[in-house]
């Protein structure tokens, strides 16, 4: 599910093993847990934007029950994506660890495993939550799970960008968890994991080219060139800067978010500028790296400027 779904899933290290992992830790590895947690941490972000001041204890229980049915679904969307994608991940290094992609567990299992989850979600979010709340979550899902990781990944070198819609949906599913709408300030957070997603994983990308080549698939380095997608890579920063300042020109934030903003976009422009005129594999982890730092530091900042100012 992804950017928070796909950036997410780059972080991910190689995982070998040197013996088989247990039943419940290959079904838990199926779920993408890093990439869950920082989907569950920016609708947590949204959540927490969309109520006025310090929370009611009403309002934290609602934000549980919410945090708990978009961990479901998400964990759901990232198991399928390892049922779709196994023959890939079992060429590519840093994904072949998979239960999947290993062999370890069967297809059936692992499609019962993600729509139970996906189910379970969709009952906590309409129950608990809202019907709005599950049906976006559920559209996510598709986005995710079908969308992009049956169609537009494998068909073309885009697919992380219009793919990235569904990476960005976390705090507007936040948002409406706690509000039962979706809010201007919801879709200013989604366009900025929009605009963040693409210099993410097009960073990873450049020093993993190898991996995608070996595995087919069309990522932009491979299509396009090391040139081209490093000038791309620095675009897409420059474009993100000023969308990173609007919750301040909306005055969804104060002074506090908008010193980090700025520094925090300053660098990651500084990082792509430096991408496109001097390559190098270690510039471009240390890119992808401080890609991560962006988008959580940006989001928690926003967290404390809500509660601290």
């Amino acid at each position: 599910m992804n950017p928070l779904n796909q950036p997410l899933a780059a972080a991910s290290a190689a995982h070998p093993a040197a013996r088989v992992p247990s039943r419940l830790a290959q079904y838990y590895g199926l779920t993408k847990p890093r990439v869950v947690q920082l989907i569950v941490f920016c609708a947590l972000i949204g959540m927490a934007l969309a109520v006025p001041g310090l929370p009611t204890w009403a309002d934290l229980k609602l934000a549980l029950f919410a945090s708990a049915g978009i961990w479901l679904v998400a964990g759901a969307a990232a198991a399928f994506n390892c049922l779709v994608e196994q023959h890939i991940d079992a060429k590519m290094r840093r994904t072949a660890w998979r239960p999947t992609a290993r062999g370890e567990l069967s297809n059936l299992l692992t499609l019962a495993f993600s729509i139970g989850l996906c189910a379970l979600g969709s009952w906590v979010l309409y129950v608990w939550v809202n019907p709005l709340t599950m049906w976006l979550t559920f559209a996510t899902f598709l986005g995710y799970a079908v969308v992009y990781t049956v169609i537009l990944k494998p068909l073309t070198p885009q697919n992380i960008v219009i793919g990235g819609a569904s990476g960005a949906m976390p705090p507007v599913l936040g948002w409406a968890a706690m509000t039962g709408s979706v809010g201007p300030e919801a879709l200013i957070l989604f366009l900025i994991i929009f605009l963040w997603t693409p210099p993410h994983f097009w960073a990873l990308a450049l020093y993993r080219v190898e991996d995608y080549r070996k595995s087919g698939l069309p990522m932009l380095p491979v299509t396009h060139g090391n040139e081209f997608t490093r000038l791309q890579v620095f675009l897409y920063t420059l474009v993100l800067f000023p969308a990173c300042l609007m919750p301040f020109i909306f005055k969804m934030s104060g002074w506090l978010y908008l010193l980090v903003a700025v520094a925090l976009s300053a660098g990651f422009s500084w990082y792509g500028w430096r991408l496109w005129r001097n390559y190098s594999d270690a510039l471009a982890r240390k890119t992808f790296r401080f890609s991560l730092i962006h988008l959580s530091v940006l989001f928690a900042a926003l967290l404390l400027d809500h509660y601290l100012v």
